[in-house]
């Protein structure tokens, strides 16, 4: 992924307002970032434990997605898995995230979910730069580049159902 600037993520969000955009925090470590290992810049709002954000490139412009989920966290006797990236997680590390729809469907409640690692750390977790809670990964068959092509067609199908 490209590096982004606070101008690019603030003016690509599909699913909420301009004054809501306008609103929300922003990373302050944007420079830091390891963008050549990210598919995707998601953070958690600080201000909000509720919420998190999620900005990734889609037929060569920026979409944004403002999510939120559940603030009660599951025991950690409990394992889930994300539906991006397929890590698994014990307790809170995999939340149902919630996005309203674009557009008109959005403005009248409806929203779609997916289940994902609650750091949003999705990329890095494929690639072997992070390492889940409990971990370990599941060893795959799958090459390197197919799990990071299934990751982005995972994300690519949620993006398609903003629309729907």
């Amino acid at each position: 992924m490209r590096p982004l600037t606070e101008q690019d993520i603030r003016t690509s969000f599909v699913n909420c307002s301009k004054g809501e955009s306008k609103r929300l925090a922003v990373p302050r470590d944007l420079d830091e970032r390891p963008w050549a290992d990210l598919d995707f810049l998601g953070w958690r709002d600080p201000g909000a434990p509720d919420r998190s954000h999620l900005v990734t490139e889609r037929e060569g412009r920026l979409v944004g997605v403002a999510l939120r989920f559940p603030s009660a966290r599951r025991g950690f006797l409990h394992r889930s898995m994300c539906s991006l990236c397929l890590t698994t997680h014990p307790g809170g590390g995999v939340s149902l995230m919630t996005a309203r729809k674009a557009g008109t469907a959005g403005r009248e409640g409806n929203s779609v979910g997916l289940y994902m690692c609650t750091d949003l750390a999705c990329s890095l977790y494929v690639r072997g730069r992070k390492v889940p809670q409990s971990g370990v990964r599941f060893e795959e068959s799958l090459t390197l580049t197919e799990q990071i092509d299934r990751m982005r067609g995972n994300l690519a199908a949620f993006l398609d159902k903003l629309y729907a």
